[in-house]
């Protein structure tokens, strides 16, 4: 599997499942953003996009080539040999009043599980981490406002425990929203990387540690 991060909450996963006859990669983009965040929007072709909620920093499927399965509400999946669940979650701490709801997704290929957490605004309850049970690769927003706050954002990783964790949806050059930058969460957590990473490429047997690791991601359109 390997993994690139396209800024904002937007990832592009690339995986080769279990029992498909072609050697083609299933592509996979989630959140992708409108260029109104203040960012060029992510360019390539997609087999799936998933939207976790309708808002210009997330929902612009259509800037992605292909004949994408585009998903934007909970429910269960199986698309080119990728089982996806979409699990349902507050945009805000008032049950959605205010900003409405939010999709997470967990996407199973290659033995591994990845969580995405679009703009989640409250730590889970028993039934969503029944759900979810098992991430190994987590994506947890970290820069606020209007979803997880570094502390916040801290206590979501202690409930789901993943292998692997990706901040995301922080202050990056260019990005006009206002979020703060990813220095917050890093101090609370204690284990963030120097260095940026440009590209993931994982393997189940890559996830056998137990102590959890942090990569901050180096974005493909910066």
């Amino acid at each position: 599997m390997t993994i690139q991060w396209y800024g904002h909450s937007c990832f592009k996963i690339s995986t080769k499942p279990e029992g498909r006859g072609s050697g083609e990669d299933v592509v996979i983009f989630t959140d992708p953003y409108n260029k109104e965040i203040g960012m060029r929007p992510p360019q390539g072709r997609a087999d799936v996009v998933t939207v976790s909620h309708d808002h210009p920093g997330h929902n612009n499927a259509e800037a992605l080539r292909g004949e994408a399965a585009v998903l934007d509400l909970p429910g269960e999946y199986s698309i080119k040999g990728v089982s996806i669940k979409g699990v349902n979650s507050f945009h805000d701490k008032e049950e959605g009043a205010e900003r409405g709801l939010n999709t997470i997704f967990v996407f199973e290929s290659e033995g591994i599980r990845f969580c995405h957490l679009g703009d989640l605004a409250t730590s889970l309850d028993k039934k969503q981490l029944e759900e979810i049970n098992g991430v190994d690769i987590l994506a947890v927003p970290v820069g606020g406002p209007y979803s997880l706050m570094a502390k916040e954002a801290k206590a979501v990783v202690d409930q789901i425990e993943p292998k692997i964790v990706l901040p995301m949806h922080y202050k990056t050059p260019g990005n006009k929203l206002k979020l703060e930058d990813e220095k917050k969460f890093c101090k609370e957590i204690g284990i963030c990387p120097r260095e940026k990473t440009p590209k993931l490429i994982l393997k189940k047997k890559d996830l056998e540690s137990e102590k959890i690791q942090v990569f901050l991601m180096e974005a493909v359109n910066a």
